[in-house]
């Protein structure tokens, strides 16, 4: 890539800010020198996830639903850090905690990823947590319904090549259990 000719941001404004999401409009010079409008979404805290495996070797999962899909979703159990400075291993003790009563005897990450690098600066780390142990009840938002699952590896991999599972941390968090467990 000749760097002499590269996009540049001109300007940014600041369209909406939200509770978890900020909305830009960035206007970017092209290389040609012609003006264009694109669209950013800042994540203010990033988030955490966990592939939570059972003795069993079973993966919990949680169910539910996604207003942006118009339906119900399984996914790795996740969320938001609570803050920017927050230990993205603490936010997902804490996720897996809230959306499923468990708790982790061992966790390390396994990989970071960038959701949706074309348009958002979300940061999502992804961790293993084993030797698993429940420890409660559920400790759910208030707007929030989540149903606990378990799957074995191989149900999870049909569900993600059958197109049943399509979000991007769950994806990418399953397949990265499956070469870390072919490694062991």
């Amino acid at each position: 890539m000749n760097e002499e000719k590269c996009v540049e941001r001109v300007k940014r404004t600041l369209v909406r800010a939200g509770s978890i999401l900020d909305i830009y409009d960035d206007e970017m010079r092209l290389p040609d020198g012609s003006i264009e409008h694109w669209d950013f979404v800042s994540h203010r805290k990033g988030a955490a996830c966990t592939v939570a495996v059972l003795d069993n070797k079973r993966i919990l999962m949680v169910r539910q639903y996604r207003p942006a899909l118009e339906r119900f979703t399984l996914e790795l159990p996740a969320g938001s850090r609570d803050s920017k400075e927050e230990d993205t291993k603490v936010c997902a003790e804490r996720e897996l905690f809230e959306e499923t009563g468990y708790k982790a005897g061992e966790i390390k990450k396994l990989l970071s990823l960038k959701s949706t690098v074309a348009f958002c600066d979300e940061l999502i780390d992804v961790y293993l947590a084993t030797e698993l142990i429940k420890e409660g009840a559920q400790s759910l938002d208030p707007a929030e319904s989540i149903d606990v699952r378990a799957y074995s590896l191989d149900e999870l991999l049909r569900m993600i090549f059958d197109f049943k599972i399509q979000d991007a941390k769950t994806v990418a968090g399953i397949l990265a259990y499956k070469a870390f467990a072919e490694k062991q």
